[in-house]
């Protein structure tokens, strides 16, 4: 069996090409995202409403920007749509994908981070996109939850809701997406996840392996090859996935706010809340591929940037008190954990 790093380049065949319309049903789709998504916050957060700032890409294409801002709930939340496209590849893409050089490319996308103002109630991060290039295609995207005063139901109950949505399509998905997640969604520099994980996918085509990450010797690889070669799946199986993992995003978050958003906390809650909010930055400037991509290709950068919190600390040589519910933080849930079987 080929690892990931060995992993040929397999010939498109006319099963597994996009159908005609796959350009426009995909955008579709990522506005409904959305817009659902925004009505829900806005009507869960009861003060705050969503500003939406439309543009316009020069080389071609453009997007729509809704951001929530001073909230009841919601420090700041936003919520992007973008549709670029053009004839020159960035870098990030070619570097991963080869094939697709000489191509004109597509991409669409939905992504959104929302800063809760409750040190309680967790930020979380999605993102779904589409990309064509020539022959080339492929789906990627996922959810992510970041607490900073985790609850173990809490997690358990986004990572289930999760596994429920890729479960409909494969059995193997959520094995090795969970996996990759806690794997992409890692700060080497600090030596710890960014939070309790979720999903992550990328090149998505129906071909080969279903991790198709750079970590061959990692736990996602070796179980994706554990599990072996998925049958095709085509571009409507993997379409199908993604919606289902789009609308899977309010059940999995909307209970966890309803749930902590009114909790008391103090001032000891908030500094660590905004010292926390510190690795969001760190991961978003240093590793965040959707970032790097959307700076190559000359996007919009407020929308780009809008995944940073509003508020953030550092603070020099910061180690928790022994035994403290920050600590708690470091020691069990920053470090990849079985959530769906958490007892």
């Amino acid at each position: 069996m080929l690892t990931n790093s060995q992993t040929k380049t397999v010939p498109a065949s006319s099963s597994s090409l996009p159908p005609s319309d796959a350009k426009n049903r995909v955008s579709q789709f990522m506005k409904r995202l959305q817009d659902q998504i925004t009505q829900k916050l806005a009507d869960l957060d009861g003060v705050g409403n969503f500003r939406e700032d439309t543009w316009e890409r020069p080389e071609g294409g453009g997007g729509r920007s809704r951001i929530l801002c001073e909230g009841a709930i919601f420090e700041q939340a936003g919520v992007n749509f973008s549709e670029v496209w053009g004839s020159h590849l960035p870098p990030s893409i070619l570097t991963q994908r080869p094939e697709a050089a000489g191509h004109g490319f597509y991409a669409t996308g939905t992504s959104m981070v929302l800063h809760p103002r409750n040190p309680y109630v967790p930020t979380v991060h999605l993102n779904y996109r589409y990309f064509e290039a020539g022959p080339v295609w492929w789906f990627g995207g996922g959810a992510d939850l970041t607490p900073y005063y985790p609850f173990a139901e809490d997690a358990s109950h986004f990572h289930k809701t999760f596994k429920q949505a890729c479960d409909t399509h494969h059995p193997d998905y959520y094995p090795v997406f969970k996996r990759w997640c806690d794997e992409y969604f890692y700060l080497k520099h600090r030596g710890e996840t960014r939070g309790v994980g979720g999903l992550f996918f990328d090149y998505q085509d129906g071909q080969g392996s279903l991790y198709r990450g750079p970590h061959p010797d990692k736990d996602a690889a070796i179980y994706s090859n554990k599990v072996g070669t998925p049958s095709q799946r085509s571009w409507e199986d993997l379409f199908a996935f993604v919606q289902g993992c789009g609308d899977a995003f309010l059940p999995a978050y909307v209970p966890i706010v309803e749930r902590r958003h009114k909790l008391e906390y103090g001032d000891r809650q908030r500094n660590f809340q905004l010292y926390r909010r510190g690795r969001y930055v760190e991961f978003n400037l240093v590793y965040d591929r959707g970032t790097i991509f959307g700076l190559q290709t000359n996007g919009r950068t407020e929308s780009i940037l809008m995944s940073l919190p509003p508020l953030v600390r550092w603070e020099y040589g910061y180690n928790p008190e022994p035994n403290s519910p920050e600590a708690e933080l470091y020691t069990t849930f920053l470090k990849p954990q079985d959530w769906v079987n958490w007892r």
